[in-house]
């Protein structure tokens, strides 16, 4: 009964936008949004999704199965935002000058009102994106029907979309890099590489391969952290370190518990 509800509440944001669009992401949220709005509204829906080096290449195929699936007018752009040295100087706001070139890119290929996935709990974050999306007039469906990340996974398995509702949480691949270091398109090539080949390995809940100032830090979620014995992080350490060989030679690996947004420096 509390999804139906929270699916009526969001149903009549969406409804409040009018002729709308989704830029959808590939995540949980995004992706919930999109098959929503579609549903509600068959073929009266316009969905954007960015593809670029920051994006990982499994979230754009879940995007274009999801279209084919699901019989969703898609557009898929380029936002632009690699070249732009603002975005890739990698300052505390990178997410401003990246939503900028998104928002830009989507609402001027449409004159419809464009959604975002971001739901209640993105509002306690540092998400200076979300300032960029107030000047694009982006509207937040999730946020203005008080809903959750939490409801965003219910709604996902009440609207049957099972290999959706538990994805775990996936910000773009230059989320990995240390605040100040340069966005390096091959550098985001190997962060997926290596956090694929930890995914294969492992099976982690959570993992994140951040670039840091100091050399690489693999997060783990604490079970995959603990149950990781010696020989392993040995192992593992030489495959990530021969992964960056040709970039960032003899560079240090290490492993660490998974926090939230700890690649960022915000001055705090």
């Amino acid at each position: 009964m509390k999804t139906d509800c929270v699916l009526l509440r969001l149903e009549q944001a969406i409804r409040s936008a009018g002729r709308s669009a989704v830029a959808v992401s590939g995540g949980v949220d995004s992706m919930t949004l999109a098959v929503a709005a579609h549903r509600q509204a068959p073929g009266e829906v316009e969905m954007f999704h960015a593809v670029s080096p920051a994006v990982p290449p499994i979230a754009t195929d879940r995007v274009r199965t999801y279209a084919l699936q699901e019989g969703w007018q898609l557009t898929v752009v380029d936002a632009g935002e690699f070249s732009d040295d603002r975005y890739r100087s990698n300052p505390v706001d990178r997410c401003f000058f990246c939503k900028t070139h998104l928002y830009g890119c989507m609402t001027s290929r449409t004159e419809r009102t464009l959604l975002s996935g971001a739901n209640t709990d993105d509002l306690g974050d540092y998400r200076p994106g979300l300032k960029a999306a107030a000047e694009h007039g982006v509207r937040h469906p999730y946020i203005e029907a008080d809903i959750c990340k939490q409801d965003v996974r219910a709604l996902a398995h009440h609207l049957g979309l099972e290999d959706i509702a538990e994805l775990p949480a996936a910000p773009c691949l230059s989320s990995r890099v240390e605040t100040g270091i340069r966005i390096d398109p091959v550098q985001l090539l190997n962060i997926n590489a290596v956090e694929n080949l930890i995914r294969e390995r492992l099976a982690p809940d959570t993992v994140r391969c951040r670039l840091r100032h100091s050399g690489i830090v693999i997060e783990l979620d604490s079970e995959s952290l603990e149950a990781l014995d010696v020989a392993q992080r040995e192992d593992l350490s030489r495959s990530i370190a021969g992964r960056f060989e040709a970039t960032n030679p003899d560079i240090a690996v290490e492993f660490a518990p998974y926090r939230m947004g700890s690649a960022f420096l915000t001055g705090a």
